[in-house]
């Protein structure tokens, strides 16, 4: 049973709420509640079950556009971002951002979710453990840096996420500040989503069963939706992390993600 558009709108709004207070509190990325949240909503918009992975994937990363950004302005502000570091890491990151999008077309569409349930489950499993990783290493050289970049960057696409959970433990096991390195990891995660959006929007052009108020593979209510809620929540995020137990709430949140990621990945 088809949604009306309000309906669905209500439900996007609903969804950036949820998704800024999150990132807000937990600093986590929105991408791994926005893709699994869309690729239910997606189809109750009409959206073709067929695309539905693709079109929640290109729409997370554009949300994520949005979000990173203003984290990252902040952080420059603050001083909190390596800029020489960003530009060793930004051709990686660009170039594996747009190669991840790439990838979700040659990728058969019944195995997306289950991609995606494998990097969620990872991730979420990081988080559970709450991994640390000590700096044992020295910073790489430039060119291995844009190669991790890069490999960050297919990764973060694949899951349409910023893939900060990916390049703060990254950083952090080469020495970079903790504050430096989630600063940093925004910005990255700024060009990952821009990259792998423009991706999502090339290869769904010609895609003959995209919705109207499409871009490609964007969806630009959810966007609008999402982005709209999501921006104004996360201060509300931020302020309650001062006063909730945060480790404890991210494990609560992990054992979440196993069960989404678990879901997705055995369909």
């Amino acid at each position: 049973m088809l949604l009306d558009f309000w309906s669905i709108f209500a439900l996007y709004l609903a969804l950036g709420s949820v998704v800024g207070v999150m990132a807000g509190l937990l600093g986590i990325g929105g991408g791994l509640l926005v893709v699994p949240a869309l690729l239910w909503l997606l189809p109750q918009a009409g959206v073709d079950s067929n695309i539905a992975m693709q079109m929640a994937l290109g729409t997370s990363l554009a949300t994520i556009i949005f979000t990173s950004s203003s984290s990252a302005l902040n952080h420059l502000r603050l001083g909190n971002v390596e800029v020489a570091l960003i530009k060793s890491l930004a051709p990686g990151v660009i170039i594996g951002g747009f190669i991840g999008s790439y990838l979700t077309e040659l990728i058969p569409t019944q195995y997306l979710p289950k991609l995606f349930g494998m990097i969620v489950l990872l991730l979420a499993l990081q988080m559970l453990l709450a991994l640390k990783l000590t700096a044992t290493r020295a910073m790489p050289s430039p060119i291995k840096l844009a190669a991790s970049g890069g490999v960050i960057g297919v990764i973060s696409s694949l899951a349409g996420i910023g893939g900060g959970s990916l390049t703060v433990p990254y950083l952090s096991f080469h020495g970079v500040d903790m504050r430096k390195a989630i600063g940093s990891s925004s910005l990255c995660g700024t060009l990952i989503a821009i990259a792998g959006m423009i991706g999502f929007v090339i290869h769904g052009a010609s895609a003959d069963n995209l919705p109207s108020m499409s871009i490609g593979y964007i969806y630009l209510p959810a966007l609008c939706g999402v982005s709209i809620t999501s921006m104004l929540t996360t201060k509300v995020g931020a302020r309650l992390a001062s006063h909730l137990p945060t480790p404890t709430l991210k494990k609560i949140f992990a054992v979440f993600l196993v069960f989404i990621g678990s879901k997705m990945f055995l369909g």
